[in-house]
């Protein structure tokens, strides 16, 4: 009677393999986790935790050695100072000391009461801090013509402090204050409003015009090559160039679209596109439609040129018409990469920073999610307060992520 054989993928081979498989991906993995998850983990940390732009450089006692005197000959008389203080206006530090080796050639004349002086290595205990403590060290030597021939200074030796103080960004104190600021009174749902306009519509508008534009360029002419070029600029070229165009050629004084609208008789003065409610969020919705629908075109483009031109034939032999052909041979076979362009779209500009920063400031009702992480952590400089909304923004694009895989399940029976 034989032994059954062991479960398929359980042998000894499959471990090895199995072993090998993590090893080859481990690298993989370990560049993953530096690059995102790391990060990732930092924000929420730093969301819990009160952090100012101070807050960023730990607590530490910091010194200054200097010569006071001017010495010239041998026996003059001089003072090392130690300029010593706390980085920190509000954080303590505790038992703090200084060491440093004294140059030769100094005979120390008077010793301060909390130094004490072993050769020429000098040791201070110099007690705890407290926050924005300043202080200094003064030690009286006369100089010997070793000292000055030797033409070195007390600072060619760098004094050494240590001490032990509270790091708010490594200690286990957490605080939910950062979130009660970002979720406070009406500005956070007015500012969500804002992004959830400008990424929906500049989503669905860039995919629009790239659809367009991909249904256009389809056919084969004449210059199609040149067109296609063309269409591709507004997603290439610099955006910061891009923005100052806009900016420029919007402007209410010298701007020509507002000239040719006065002149036309659509507007009686000139219009301030981008500093007036609503004008400036439809304007930033509208750059973001017509600065990233070359991305939805070309990937648009090929899965249209990838399409069996059979079904087109049986539909004109059918008498479908085109609006019948689009909507039901086009579409179907476009919904895929439709959908993915979609999802990657709408987190891209969920996340876009630098169109309004540039074109707005993020004044005129034009204040995103990610522009209020920058003015919270540097215009403000509270960094915690900008984490707290960075988590919101993960949060918002999670849920997102969530519902739109779970209904494209739904639609596809998965």
């Amino acid at each position: 009677m034989t032994a059954p054989a062991p479960p398929k993928g359980t042998g000894p081979l499959a471990r090895r393999e199995a072993r090998l498989a993590w090893g080859l991906l481990f690298p993989t993995i370990a560049a993953v986790s530096l690059v995102v998850v790391l990060p990732l983990l930092a924000i929420f940390w730093i969301s819990f935790k009160p952090v100012e732009l101070a807050d960023l450089r730990p607590p530490a006692p910091v010194v200054r050695e200097d010569l006071r005197g001017g010495p010239e000959v041998a026996g003059d008389e001089a003072t090392i100072r130690y300029r010593l203080r706390n980085s920190s206006p509000d954080v303590p530090i505790t038992g703090v000391t200084l060491t440093d080796t004294l140059p030769a050639g100094l005979e120390v004349v008077d010793l301060d009461e909390r130094c004490s002086l072993d050769g020429r290595a000098l040791f201070c205990d110099l007690g705890d801090w407290e926050g924005g403590f300043r202080d200094q060290v003064r030690l009286p030597v006369i100089v010997s013509a070793d000292f000055l021939d030797a033409g070195i200074g007390p600072a060619d030796s760098e004094p050494e402090m240590t001490g032990r103080a509270d790091n708010i960004l490594t200690n286990f104190e957490f605080t939910t204050e950062n979130f009660a600021r970002v979720f406070d009174g009406s500005e956070f749902w007015n500012v969500l409003w804002v992004t959830i306009f400008y990424t929906i519509f500049g989503t669905l508008g860039a995919l629009t015009l790239g659809l367009f534009a991909a249904m256009l360029l389809n056919h084969s002419f004449r210059g199609q090559g040149l067109l296609r070029g063309l269409f591709l600029f507004p997603y290439v070229a610099p955006i910061i160039a891009v923005a100052f165009t806009w900016i420029i050629l919007f402007d209410p004084f010298s701007g020509s679209a507002n000239a040719l609208l006065v002149q036309m008789g659509v507007t009686d003065t000139p219009i301030n596109f981008f500093g007036q409610r609503p004008y400036a969020l439809i304007m930033v919705t509208v750059f973001a439609m017509w600065s990233y629908f070359p991305l939805s075109f070309l990937f648009i483009l090929a899965r249209m040129q990838a399409i069996d031109t059979d079904m087109y034939e049986a539909a004109d032999m059918d008498g479908a018409s085109p609006f019948q052909k689009f909507w039901y041979l086009s579409i179907p076979q476009l919904m895929g990469i439709l959908a993915v362009l979609f999802l990657l779209r709408f987190i891209w500009t969920f996340n876009k920073f630098d169109d309004i920063f540039l074109l707005t400031g993020g004044n005129a009702g034009t204040r995103t999610l990610t522009v209020n992480v920058y003015e919270q952590a540097f215009a403000i400089s509270n960094i915690g307060a900008g984490a707290a909304v960075a988590v919101v923004i993960f949060c918002c694009l999670l849920l997102f992520s969530f519902l739109f895989f779970r209904y494209i399940n739904q639609e596809e029976g998965l």
